[in-house]
């Protein structure tokens, strides 16, 4: 595994090393080759984990410039620095509606917003999953980070959550995209 050592500051919430392993053992057969998007990307620990199983690409977005410098150090620092590591400072809702479909298609979405702006993740999900927008290929995977208790919906748009792992005071919510003209997204898998 990557060693993203660089903290983003203190409002960020590094992946605890358990939560990191039992997210990239799920994520793992769908990284090789992959275009990963990493929202509310922070210390870019889950971007830069993407990048070294195999992904292909991988957008980070944060708004804080402190994570934009943790991003490119941790970049430089565990190698992985180059054209398939590309770093916006953005506001994630506002990176959506503007950049994002030029930047994409993504077959991995990670979403980590801050737990005390819980409507945050609501909303890049909508937009994430609105049949319009565009940024995600069909079948994509979409990951949701949160406190437990706030739980977001299990169907937005195309998405649809097939699982959830809870470790502690963090969940983890997994959706899959159906293709565009399937409201409700795929079925869910018992996991």
């Amino acid at each position: 595994m990557a060693d993203a050592g660089s903290a983003a500051g203190p409002g960020s919430r590094p992946l605890a090393d358990r939560v990191k392993e039992a997210l990239f053992g799920i994520l793992e057969p769908e990284l090789p080759g992959a275009a990963v998007l990493d929202l509310f990307a922070g210390s870019g620990a889950g971007g830069i984990e993407a990048l070294s199983r195999g992904a292909r690409t991988v957008v980070f977005v944060d708004r804080d410039r402190a994570a934009i410098q943790a991003i490119e150090a941790n970049l430089r620092s565990t190698g992985l620095a180059g054209p398939e590591a590309v770093v916006r400072r953005a506001e994630v809702l506002a990176y959506l509606r503007e950049r994002a479909r030029s930047d994409g298609p993504f077959d991995v979405a990670l979403l980590d917003p801050p737990y005390d702006e819980s409507a945050l993740l609501g909303s890049a999900l909508e937009r994430l999953g609105d049949d319009e927008a565009g940024i995600l290929a069909a079948g994509a995977r979409v990951v949701a980070k949160h406190f437990w208790r706030d739980r977001p919906r299990a169907v937005v748009g195309l998405l649809a959550s097939d699982r959830e792992r809870r470790f502690g005071e963090t969940a983890l919510t997994f959706y899959r995209a159906a293709s565009p003209g399937r409201p409700g997204g795929p079925p869910i898998e018992e996991g």
